[in-house]
C-alpha cells in the first residue's frame, strides 16, 4: 500500500505550477528593484550667503526721498486742484485731500521698489502716524491757542489772588481776578471725589464679584447713564434738591449733581480695570482660606490700584469740566465763597462762559485765562494720579525695597530666636491618675 501511494501521483490542486515564485526557496526570493527609496534633501554648505533681510524699523534715505516727493506732489496737487480746477474753498477739505493724496502718492513710489506686503505695510504706517500727527496737532492747537489769548492776564499775580466783586466791567486787567472760581473749583471737585470714588469703586467691585441678573442689570443701568447729558442731571438736582426740598443754591447741590455725572464713568473705567485682574490670583486666596472681602480688599484693589486712580481722574476730568449743572445748581458770583452750605459758588469753566462771551477785551482775557488754569489744573490732577498709582505691581520703589528688607530681616532674627530657645521640659507621667500627669 505503500509503495502505492508513493507511486500515484499528486492531486491536480496539490501540484506547484511550474513559474511559481513562492516555490523556490526564501533566500533566494529578491527585492523587486522599483521600491521608491527616501532622498534627503541637500544642506547649504558652511559659506552659503544668507538671504537679506528686509529692515521694518528706521528710515533709510530711500525712504526720506519718498516721503518728501509724496508731500510735494500732495501740497502742488491740492493747491491745484482747490485753486485752478474747482471752486471748492475750505482750510479743513484742503487738509483732508491733501493728506488723502500724500498717502496715495506715497503708496505708487513704494510700489516701484518693494512688494505688495511692503507697500501694504508702508501705507499704513504713513497713514496712521500721519492720523496721530493731525491729532496731536490739533490738541496742541487748542493749548497755544488758549495760552496765547489769556497770555496778557496769566502774568498778573492779581490775577490768581482777586476776585472780581470789586472790579467793573471797564477796569483793566491790573484789578480783579478768578480766585473765586479757582477756589469754586477745587470745593466742588473735591466733595464730588469724595461722594463718588466709594459709591464707583465699590459699585465695580459688584459687578465684577457677582454673576447675578441683578448685576447684569446694574452694568446696563451705569452703561446708559455714561451718555447722560450733564444738563439733565443739573435739572434732576435743581428740581429735586432745590424746588422740591427747600435748599438753596450751594455748592454741595452742584457737587451732587457733577457726582451724577462722574459716577458712571468711574464705575465703567473701574470696571474694565477689575476685570485685567488675573483670575489666579482670587483662585489662589480662596485656595489660602480667604474670604471673599478679604481677596477684594488685599489682592483685587491693590493689584488694580494704578487703574483706578486712572479711572478716578478721567471722572474728575469729566466733572470739572462742566457748566450746565453748576449754573442750575450753584449759580454765578463775583465773590469768593469758601462754604458749600449755602450761598453761590462759582467754578473755572462758568467764568470762562461767562467772560469769553463778553465784547471787552480785558474780560475776554481773563476768561481764556480761566481756561488755561483750567487745563493746568486738570495735567496736575493726571500727574497726581501717576504719583499716586504707584509703579505696576511687583515693581517697588527704592523705599519699598528698604522696607521689605528690613521685614525680612526682622522675620529672621524671630525665627532664628525660635529656633534656639530651649524646648520645655516635659513633667512626668503618672499612669495611676486618670489625667496621667503628676
Amino acid at each position: 500500500m505503500t509503495s502505492t501511494l508513493l507511486s500515484q501521483p499528486p492531486a491536480m490542486g496539490l501540484q506547484p505550477p511550474p513559474n511559481d515564485v513562492s516555490a523556490e526557496p526564501l533566500a533566494e526570493q529578491t527585492v523587486p528593484a522599483t521600491v521608491p527609496s527616501t532622498t534627503l534633501p541637500r544642506r547649504p554648505g558652511p559659506h552659503a550667503v544668507p538671504q537679506a533681510r528686509r529692515t521694518i524699523r528706521g528710515l533709510s534715505r530711500n525712504d526720506v526721498m519718498m516721503l518728501g516727493g509724496a508731500a510735494i506732489s500732495s501740497v502742488s496737487t491740492t493747491v491745484l486742484i482747490f485753486g485752478r480746477l474747482t471752486p471748492l474753498d475750505g482750510r479743513f477739505g484742503m487738509i483732508v485731500v491733501g493728506f488723502l493724496i500724500f498717502v496715495a502718492t506715497y503708496g505708487v513710489l513704494v510700489s516701484l521698489t518693494e512688494n505688495k506686503p511692503a507697500v501694504v505695510d508702508r501705507m499704513i504706517t504713513v497713514f496712521l502716524g500721519g492720523a496721530a500727527s493731525i491729532a496731536i496737532a490739533a490738541l496742541f492747537s487748542v493749548v497755544v491757542y488758549t495760552l496765547w489769548r489769556g497770555r496778557d492776564a496769566l502774568w498778573r499775580p492779581n490775577t490768581y489772588t482777586k476776585d472780581l466783586s470789586e472790579t467793573g466791567p471797564q477796569d483793566g486787567l491790573g484789578k480783579g481776578g478768578i480766585s473765586h472760581a479757582m477756589v469754586g473749583t477745587l470745593i466742588i471737585a473735591g466733595l464730588s471725589v469724595l461722594i463718588t470714588v466709594p459709591l464707583g469703586v465699590a459699585c465695580a467691585v459688584y459687578l465684577n464679584e457677582k454673576r447675578t441678573r441683578a448685576a447684569g442689570f446694574v452694568r446696563t443701568v451705569v452703561t446708559a447713564m455714561t451718555a447722560l447729558p450733564s444738563i439733565v442731571a443739573g435739572l434732576l438736582i435743581f428740581a429735586t434738591w432745590i424746588v422740591i426740598l427747600g435748599f438753596q443754591r450751594s455748592g454741595l447741590a452742584a457737587s451732587i449733581a457733577v457726582s451724577i455725572v462722574m459716577l458712571p464713568i468711574i464705575i465703567r473705567a473701574a470696571d474694565v480695570v477689575l476685570r485685567l485682574v488675573p483670575g489666579n490670583m482670587r483662585e489662589a486666596a480662596a485656595a489660602l482660606g480667604a474670604p471673599q472681602w478679604r481677596t477684594v480688599w488685599h489682592v483685587v484693589l491693590p493689584t488694580a490700584r494704578s487703574g483706578l486712580m486712572t479711572s478716578v481722574i478721567l471722572g474728575v476730568a469729566r466733572g470739572v469740566g462742566e457748566t450746565a449743572p453748576i449754573l442750575l445748581t450753584a449759580g454765578f458770583t463775583a465773590s469768593i465763597n469758601v462754604n458749600p452750605f449755602k450761598d453761590p459758588m462759582v467754578t473755572l469753566p462758568l467764568v470762562a462762559f461767562k467772560l469769553v462771551g463778553s465784547p471787552l477785551p480785558a474780560q475776554k482775557a481773563r476768561g481764556f485765562a480761566a481756561a488755561a488754569v483750567l487745563m493746568v489744573l486738570v495735567l496736575l490732577l493726571f500727574m497726581l494720579a501717576r504719583a499716586l498709582g504707584g509703579r505696576p505691581v511687583g515693581q517697588l520703589s527704592r523705599r519699598q525695597s528698604r522696607r521689605a528688607i528690613a521685614r525680612s530681616a526682622l522675620d529672621l532674627q524671630r525665627v532664628e530666636a525660635r529656633r534656639n530657645r530651649p524646648a520645655p521640659r516635659q513633667r512626668p507621667v503618672d499612669a495611676a491618675k486618670p489625667g496621667g500627669v503628676t
